[in-house]
Order: C-alpha cells, then sequence, then structure tokens
C-alpha cells in the first residue's frame, strides 16, 4: 500500500507515522535487550564454526521452508499454511521496507504500476494476501474445531492469526481502494476485481475510506513489531537464528565433559547451560509435534519435551529480571527428578522440532548433575553403572563368559589373529544375555559363509561405554571409553562391525572425541552389502508375514532405513508389512537411554505400545536390527501371551532361514 500522507502531502501524517514507528520501536529493543540479557547469563560455546554448512542448511532449513513442510504427511498439512504465511510476511517486509523509507517521501516507481517489476511484484504480493487469508480460516478451524492432540487452544494462537487476517484483509481493500482512486485497469487481478466492490463510492469517500484502512493496516503492523518479542510467538525472531547455529555435531555425540579442567559436572543452575541452549527456549513454537512424538509422554510418564522448553523458558526469565533475588530451584522445582529420568533419548522430539531444538542435551546435563554431584540415581541403574566399572559390563546377573557364544565356532580372537582384520564388536547384551547371543552367532556364520576374515576381541572387550554415559556417569563412560581406545589401537584395528546400535553409535561418533577414530559399520549395512556383492545368495522362501521396527539409534540418528529393508527385500516369498511408525517416525522400543535398566513405574510400558503397533499389522514375525529391541520385544510380546504366534527375529536369523 502507498502512504497516502505521501500522496496527499500530509506532513503532519510523516510525524505521526515516524513518531509511532520510534515509540514502538523502543518496546522492540528494549524487550529485546532484556532477552539478549537473559541469554547472556549461558555459558560460552562455539557455534561460529562450519560457517559454509551452516548456511546452507539456513537456506534449506529457512527460506526453503523444509522445517515445516518435511511434516507434510499423515494427513498433517499445517506446514503449507506456514509456508505460505512464512514467504507472505518475507515480501510485506521488503514492501514495508521501502515504503517507510524511501517510498514515504519520493514519487518513485518501484512500487507502482509504471513498470514490469512492480506489476510482478505486487501481483504475487496480493496473490499471497489472499491465499494467507485462506491459511489463517484453515489454521482457526484446525486449531478450534478439529482440535489436533498436540495444539493448544487458548486465546493467544487465535490472536495471532486474527492479526494476520486483519493485516491481509486491509492491504487487499487498501489496494482495491487504491485502484479507484487512481482509476488504473492494469496490474494484478485480485485488486482489480476487489476494486469492483468499490465502484459506487464517491471520490471524497474513497479518499477517507483509503486513508482510515491505510492507517488500521499501519497499526496492525505495529501492534506486531510490539506483541511479537513480548509472546511465545517470539520464534519467528528467534527460530531465524536457532537454525543457523544449530549443532553440526553428529546426532548421537552428547557434549563431552574434560573431567580435568571442569568446574562442573551436569548443569545445576539455568545459568550453567551454554548460550545456545538458552536460545531454544525463545525460539520454541509451542507446536506440540516434539510432544505427540515423545515416548515417555505418550505412555503417561511425567516428562513433555514441550513443557520443558516452556518452563526453562519461564525459569531464565524470571531469573533474568530477580537482580539477585532468590528464585525456584532448576532441578526439583522447575523440572522434576522425575522428568530427567523419563527421557529415552530416542531422538523423536529432535527429529520432530521445526526450529532445531536441543532438548536431549539439556536433560542429559541435568541427568550428569543428579547422578555425579548429587548421587541422585534408580537402584537398578546405579547396580549396572557399578557392575559396569566393576567387570566391564552393565549386566549385574550375566551367567555367561563374553566368549560363550562362540564355543564349537571357528572364530578366531584377534590376539590370535593377524594385525589390520575386521574386528567384530560383539557388545554386552549380544554376549552376555541369552537370547541375544543367537543373534550374535548369527550373524559371525553369515560373516564365515561369505568368506569375511574376522576376529573378536573375546574377554578383553569391555563395554563400549554408551549407557554409562545415557545414564549420566561421564566418569565411568570416559574409563570404558579410555580402555577400549588402548585395547583398539594396540591391535591396530581400523574397521569394526557390530549388531549393537548403541555401540554403533559411541564407536563411530563419541570416541573421536577422546582420539578413537575407527571406521565403524552396523551390521545390517554389512550384510546388505554382501548380498549385493553375491557373497550371500537367498534362495530359500519364507512364506511368513514380516514386520520392521527401526531401532532409534540406528533409524534416526544414522538414518540407516534401506539397509534392513533391502535384506528383508531380497528374501523370496517374504510378505512385507510396515507398522503404523516407521522410518523416522518410528516409535521408541523402550530400552535407549539406559531404560534397559531402569524400570517403568508410571503410565504404560513403552514396549508394550510398540509391541502392540506390531501385532495391528498382522505379522507372523517381528524382526528388528538391535539387541535391546530384541529383548523388549520379547518381553511385550510375553506381557500379551502371544508367544505362540509371534515371533521376534534379529534380521540376520531371519536371513539365514533363507540360505
Amino acid at each position: 500500500m502507498n502512504p497516502a500522507f505521501a500522496r496527499y502531502g500530509d506532513i503532519p501524517g510523516l510525524v505521526i507515522l515516524y513518531g509511532l514507528f520510534i515509540v514502538v520501536l523502543g518496546f522492540f529493543v528494549y524487550r529485546a535487550y532484556r532477552l539478549y540479557g537473559f541469554l547472556r547469563l549461558g555459558g560460552k560455546e562455539d557455534r561460529f564454526d562450519h560457517l559454509g554448512k551452516r548456511t546452507i542448511l539456513f537456506f534449506i532449513w529457512v527460506l526453503g521452508e523444509w522445517c515445516t513442510l518435511r511434516s507434510v504427511s499423515r494427513k498433517d498439512r499445517a506446514g503449507i499454511g506456514h509456508f505460505i504465511m512464512f514467504w507472505t510476511f518475507i515480501l510485506f517486509f521488503i514492501h514495508y521496507g521501502y515504503l517507510f523509507t524511501w517510498g514515504a517521501w519520493h514519487d518513485s516507481r518501484l512500487f507502482n504500476l509504471a513498470n514490469p517489476f512492480s506489476v510482478i511484484f505486487l501481483s504475487v504480493l496480493d496473490f499471497l494476501a489472499l491465499l494467507s487469508i485462506v491459511a489463517v480460516v484453515w489454521a482457526l478451524i484446525r486449531r478450534y474445531i478439529r482440535k489436533p492432540e498436540r495444539l493448544e487452544t487458548n486465546l493467544e494462537p487465535a490472536m495471532i492469526l486474527i492479526l494476520v487476517f486483519l493485516l491481509m484483509v486491509t492491504h487487499l481493500v487498501g489496494e482495491a481502494l487504491n485502484v479507484n482512486l487512481l482509476r488504473e485497469t492494469s496490474g494484478s487481478v485480485i485488486r482489480v476485481a476487489f476494486a469492483h466492490a468499490f465502484d459506487g463510492l464517491s471520490q471524497s469517500a474513497l479518499t477517507t475510506s483509503y486513508i482510515i484502512i491505510w492507517w488500521v493496516h499501519l497499526l496492525i503492523f505495529l501492534g506486531f513489531m510490539v506483541y511479537i518479542p513480548y509472546s511465545k510467538h517470539l520464534h519467528i525472531l528467534t527460530a531465524l537464528f536457532n537454525v543457523f547455529f544449530r549443532s553440526v555435531r553428529p546426532k548421537g555425540a552428547l557434549i563431552p565433559i574434560n573431567i580435568e579442567t571442569a568446574d562442573r559436572l551436569g548443569v545445576e543452575k539455568i545459568e550453567e547451560f551454554n548460550w545456545k541452549q538458552l536460545l531454544d527456549l525463545y525460539a520454541c513454537a509451542e507446536c506440540g509435534r516434539c510432544q505427540v512424538s515423545c515416548p515417555a509422554f505418550l505412555s503417561g510418564k511425567a516428562l513433555s519435551p514441550q513443557e520443558l522448553i516452556k518452563n526453562l523458558r519461564i525459569h531464565l526469565i524470571e531469573k533474568g529480571m530477580s537482580k539477585g533475588k532468590p528464585t525456584l530451584q532448576l532441578i526439583g522445582d522447575t523440572i522434576s527428578e522425575e522428568k530427567i529420568w523419563d527421557c529415552l533419548t530416542c531422538y523423536a522430539c529432535q527429529e520432530q522440532c521445526p526450529v532445531c531444538n536441543e532438548h536431549i542435551d539439556k536433560i542429559m546435563e541435568l541427568r550428569r548433575n543428579l547422578v555425579m554431584v548429587r548421587n541422585k540415581i534408580p537402584e537398578t541403574a546405579e547396580r549396572a553403572l557399578r557392575t559396569t566399572m566393576m567387570r566391564g559390563d552393565p549386566w549385574t546377573g550375566a551367567l555367561h563368559l563374553r566368549t560363550d557364544w562362540s564355543e564349537g565356532q571357528k572364530i578366531k580372537k584377534l590376539s590370535k589373529a593377524e594385525h589390520g582384520e575386521i574386528l567384530y564388536w560383539v557388545g554386552c547384551t549380544g554376549a552376555l544375555d541369552e537370547r541375544s547371543m543367537k543373534m550374535t552367532l548369527a550373524f559371525a556364520q553369515l560373516m564365515i559363509q561369505a568368506s569375511i576374515s574376522f576376529g573378536i576381541l573375546g574377554a578383553e572387550e569391555s563395554c563400549c561405554g554408551d549407557p554409562a554415559r545415557r545414564m549420566g556417569q561421564e566418569l565411568i563412560f570416559q574409563a570404558q571409553v579410555q580402555r577400549n581406545i588402548e585395547t583398539l589401537k594396540r591391535y591396530h584395528v581400523k574397521k569394526i562391525v557390530t549388531i549393537c546400535p548403541h555401540c554403533y553409535n559411541t564407536l563411530r561418533n563419541e570416541y573421536p572425541q577422546f582420539g578413537g577414530e575407527f571406521e565403524v559399520v552396523h551390521h545390517t549395512e554389512f550384510v546388505a552389502a554382501l548380498i549385493t556383492g553375491g557373497k550371500l545368495s537367498p534362495s530359500i522362501g519364507v512364506k511368513k508375514k514380516v514386520t520392521y521396527h527401526d531401532p532409534c539409534y540406528l533409524g534416526r540418528y544414522h538414518g540407516i532405513y534401506k539397509a534392513p529393508r533391502a535384506i528383508l527385500s531380497s528374501i523370496p516369498e517374504l510378505q512385507f508389512v510396515e507398522m503404523k511408525g516407521n522410518k523416522r517416525e518410528s516409535f521408541c522400543c523402550g530400552g535407549g537411554g539406559g531404560h534397559m535398566w531402569l524400570e517403568e513405574n508410571t503410565g504404560k510400558r513403552v514396549n508394550v505400545m510398540r509391541t502392540e503397533e506390531a501385532i495391528e499389522t498382522g505379522a507372523d514375525i517381528v524382526v528388528t536390527a538391535c539387541p535391546f529391541c530384541l529383548q523388549m520385544f520379547e518381553d511385550g510380546i510375553r506381557k500379551k501371551h502371544l508367544q505362540e504366534s509371534i515371533e521376534v527375529m534379529d534380521i540376520t536369523e531371519l536371513l539365514q532361514k533363507a540360505i
């Protein structure tokens, strides 16, 4: 919209315009400065590395709107509306920037109908405004009539939607009046069509109406500037920075602690988070995507990732404004210990978050403080940590030695093999749990059949440290890391293959933090390559209906979805069916984040919920590729009393049937 006062020489109008703008800008800058001051309470964190990668991700994630469009699935089309409104506001801000600077003082031809650029730009602007009106109506119906589970139905979201609606309506009405005032017949088809609604008005009525509409439009826009930094819609601004400064660490690598120089272990106070972790709190859109994907929340536990971020934000602002006065405690008052222990570290919350919030790092920092500073840890977890420290594995009741699974097999110990061979890293569960030993042996036999030269560490293999780190005990984790790195380097290990996604993640992504650089491969990728290369040839039909569970640490953490499905598709006569939650939306088995050694005392058992999804497929066999998942499904099937009708197998065990 062109300023009415600029056309009619209304100098007082300019004074009012800039007066209002300065006042609004004052409110905006004051609030922004206060919020920035609260961020400075946080610790240092270098997020200015990998600037090229960050820039590319920013353009894809923000300007390409991949942050919301990627969630356009399963009848959730909210990303489309967000895409429309985002680009509408981008173009409107360009327009406003021109009108409030050069355009307010000069009769410029940049944004009028005197040149082709203006015709195209203003036509696009009108089209997007119309689309935004449709999107807003759709959003209001969706939120307040259809009421999706993940969305809140209070009045705050309605306020922003109504303001957007009024902003777009006043724009279109103003442009329609402008067409009649200037007697223009070229330009946007939309504004010309709207102009017919005002054909009967006199010139003075058109002028008065235009001036009123223009000022209403302006006041709505200025109202936005005041409202946004004081509301939850602050994310409109902060999400841009949050996406740019997102973590570029591997997904599965937690923030390490330098034990020798650290002045704290974990986080006890809000200011002990780093500044980026605090920026997350401002960027949260409260869209609920994390919450409705969280297995802890969905199973009736106390934890809600959305409420966690929201409560931390409230606590941060309270702490920032307290001026040294006593405030609520972070752990206990703001975030309960129960919520800290509920997290399964399954990555579902971060996978779904459109603004790249990092929930897991915050929970793990709080957990570290509970364990290493306050010594508050569930009894079963404490026993697992004690056993890990004393004998190198978390299984307190294990009845087997690490090499029992290989008895009677021609499997070499790495100490007796030539240096440089492939190391088969078995893992604690694969070596010591009687059921998991079958999958361990199945993979070894496939490698033997494919003439792969490999060896094992046997008794020299010790826990990779994943359970200790996920349970918050960084000291035990780092002791295990150093012990294992020394062993691996002693045998000049270059390539490791493992059946456990948790070992895979730790060896691949976390050992490099301590100088352990190895090529690490999961057994699904290894086997899929053997089949592709013709070294394994499934030829025996398996006439069963099969469903596959994507382990969190294999799927969401590492994107390994194709390899296991390629293995299944190579088996003749097998009928494959996906579960409701699959690939990046797979539901956790309940064993991650140290929960293999924690009791579930609240709500429904996560593994039973996932087992029910598998049962819904009507499958005869539930296939997975993780010893934790294998145990969790076996337990879930027992709880449902379906041992006689449904079998749980590792993918290599099923492949053996076809060879």
